[in-house]
């Protein structure tokens, strides 16, 4: 009897949980894997090659989708051999995009060296652009945390994206990317003016903000948001600074496959933590547990069960 009002509790309030909405790219990932980059005009040859599928929004929606939380995904399939592949792997998924163009699909081509570190070639396509008639049919007062990552908002649509997040009620989640410096300064600004929760890595967060030390970093962030940020560290874990408090939380050892996806399972994770109310420590924590799940094997997916199993630990 009290495990079946246990599990009725949490069926109930995964009923009244507000849903996430989730904005960005679904893409082919070309996985290579070499010894190291060449340098120009040297050969050299390469171990493996893998398709599988990511893009950020992805990456972040598959951790919600794995734990069974609600959520909107507004992610762009389009045609071509990677809108094909996308297209199937999803449906293995089960995550679901209603958002379909006639354009041809992109790719992303992730070379992975023996250190584990990643350097990606992007080819954008269908996947990283957006429609302001996607959201005519959405409730956009209805989503407790609104995902968006900074590679679409150096496109042609990022102004739409950003209408969108502004016409939201909830609380935006913004992760700038590692091509920060080629979102415009109107466009950040913008983005700024939401008051965003905002995730990061080191080098993005010294980028953004000038600094040189962490901490004058995170404060220096939160002068434009006023809000929460969150910084992963690598090896070392994470951290958050909410104007008051600065949070560190370090990271488990983990034998490192590939990078790949890494940082977008932590925001991923985030907002799952979120979205159950968590304590800013559990969250990273959870989020660093995630994230090092992700980097002991090949690409950026996580099986569903690991990510329950990790989740049950904390909440």
């Amino acid at each position: 009897q009290i495990l079946f009002s246990w599990i009725s509790l949490i069926c109930i309030y995964h009923i009244i949980m507000k849903p996430c909405l989730i904005i960005g790219s679904t893409v082919c990932d070309v996985i290579i894997n070499l010894p190291a980059i060449p340098l120009s005009a040297q050969d050299t040859n390469i171990y493996s090659q893998t398709l599988q599928i990511g893009g950020c929004a992805y990456n972040v929606v598959s951790i919600l989708h794995h734990l069974s939380l609600p959520y909107t995904f507004l992610s762009p399939v389009g045609t071509g051999v990677y809108g094909e592949f996308v297209e199937r792997e999803l449906n293995k998924t089960g995550i679901t995009t209603m958002i379909r163009t006639d354009q041809e699909n992109g790719c992303c081509y992730c070379l992975v060296e023996d250190s584990g570190e990643r350097t990606f070639l992007s080819y954008h396509g269908a996947e990283y652009t957006f429609q302001k008639a996607w959201t005519d049919t959405l409730n956009l007062s209805a989503y407790g945390y609104i995902y968006a990552c900074g590679i679409e908002m150096e496109d042609k649509d990022a102004s739409l994206i950003v209408d969108c997040l502004a016409s939201c009620k909830g609380q935006v989640v913004f992760a700038p990317g590692p091509r920060y410096a080629h979102i415009s300064k109107e466009i950040m600004n913008r983005i700024y003016a939401l008051k965003p929760i905002l995730h990061m890595n080191e080098a993005e967060l010294f980028g953004l903000s000038e600094k040189t030390e962490l901490n004058e970093a995170l404060q220096k962030l939160y002068t434009y948001t006023q809000n929460i940020v969150i910084v992963t560290l690598g090896g070392k874990g994470s951290a958050s600074y909410d104007g008051y408090n600065f949070v560190y939380v370090p990271s488990k050892k983990v034998d490192v496959v590939d990078t790949i996806g890494a940082g977008d399972a932590h925001a991923g994770a985030v907002i799952a933590g979120l979205c159950v109310h968590a304590d800013i420590k559990d969250i990273l924590l959870f989020a660093n547990d995630i994230a090092g799940a992700v980097v002991t094997k090949k690409g950026a997916g996580l099986e569903p069960s690991s990510a329950i199993k990790i989740y049950h630990q904390y909440f």
